[in-house]
């Protein structure tokens, strides 16, 4: 990565719009103010009975956050926890104020009613409820009365103050830039990189795709108290995204591709699936959480068959969005990744160590 001018810093001029830079300026002291008002206690923060541990970020999308969550309430299962998950349901089109996924085996949730993440998050991990609900302080609450839960998961919670959490797991995508010039409007990030002071541990995924030395030494330098740990994203294997049928890599691998997504970060999914040995003829990306249509997968389907392609690939969180009455011309092959911690014990140990004292 490449260093301004300014000390511990990593420049990020060149993914910014300059023109919005002055509406920045605006946002960052927004956020200073908003930031200002939960440390001095003017802005009410609400515990819920059981201990939260929050996964979020400080850009907007593209960290390999949804994986981390899906990744801490496996551990926390493992070690005998029965957590809940609290998300806002980010671009759902349900006009109702709470929705409560209970667990269920084999459970399907609708991406249009409760999000496309929370209904992977469904998917993957039956046996946790979900609650959607932007009131997380309220979701918590029908979940512990609900399904007894111990422990909660905040899912995109970095920023959501208005819950106390037991401890703050942030995501930093190794392959993107962090800069005080890169806030929204004007670039990705939600918040100042000093925010980074308030996770008790940070995760630095994709790091298979990056080198990592200069980003850990510049977040111990501005945060030296953090527990670092490295993410890599994982190829667990494929599924039909219509039938949920498995195909084995050895097949993926052996024929030609066309690839789409939908995400925060396209191009890590293009890279990743290049890593992983597939011969890409195609890559389209789509806006993040984007909601496609029948027309739209038959036409890439169609346009990648007389390219003498075999199938399409996408992502999971995109794979949920396909109905199967589409019918494409071509099957749809869902990538079935987690994210592999480095220290994955010592990861563990420590988060539940937190919970535990909180528990008490």
């Amino acid at each position: 990565m490449r260093r301004s001018a300014r000390p511990g810093v990593f420049a990020a001029r060149g993914l910014v719009n300059p023109l919005l830079l002055p509406f920045s300026a605006g946002f960052r002291a927004g956020v200073a103010l908003r930031s200002a008002g939960y440390e001095l206690g003017w802005l009410n923060v609400r515990r819920l009975d059981r201990p939260v541990v929050s996964v979020g970020n400080i850009t907007v999308g593209g960290t390999g956050k949804t994986p981390l969550v899906a990744c801490v309430a496996d551990m926390l299962l493992r070690q005998g926890w029965k957590p809940s998950i609290l998300t806002r349901g980010y671009r759902r089109r349900s006009s109702e104020e709470m929705i409560v996924v209970a667990p269920e085996e084999h459970r399907r949730a609708d991406p249009a009613l409760i999000g496309d993440e929370p209904a992977l998050l469904a998917r993957i991990l039956p046996e946790v409820p979900l609650v959607i609900c932007a009131d997380r302080f309220r979701g918590g609450q029908t979940a512990e009365e609900r399904f007894h839960v111990d422990a909660h998961i905040l899912d995109d919670g970095f920023q959501h103050r208005a819950l106390a959490r037991d401890v703050d797991v942030l995501a930093l995508d190794a392959t993107q830039t962090l800069s005080d010039w890169n806030l929204l409007p004007a670039g990705r990030q939600r918040e100042p990189v000093s925010a980074i002071r308030r996770a008790q541990i940070v995760v630095l995924t994709r790091t298979d795709s990056a080198d990592t030395k200069a980003l850990q030494e510049w977040v111990l330098k501005t945060h030296p108290a953090a527990m670092v740990f490295h993410s890599r994203t994982k190829l667990v294997g494929w599924a039909n995204a219509l039938s949920g049928e498995t195909v084995s890599n050895e097949d993926v691998r052996a024929q030609k591709v066309a690839a789409f997504c939908g995400i925060g970060n396209p191009q890590a999914f293009f890279a990743d699936l290049r890593r992983w040995g597939l011969s890409l003829t195609a890559e389209d990306a789509f806006p993040d959480h984007h909601v496609y249509t029948g027309e739209e997968i038959r036409r890439l389907a169609d346009t990648a068959r007389r390219k003498g392609v075999a199938a399409l690939v996408t992502t999971q969180k995109d794979a949920v969005k396909i109905l199967s009455d589409w019918e494409p011309c071509l099957p749809i092959l869902a990538c079935e990744i987690t994210a592999a911690i480095s220290a994955a014990e010592e990861f563990q140990a420590t988060l539940c160590l937190f919970l535990e004292k909180a528990h008490r």
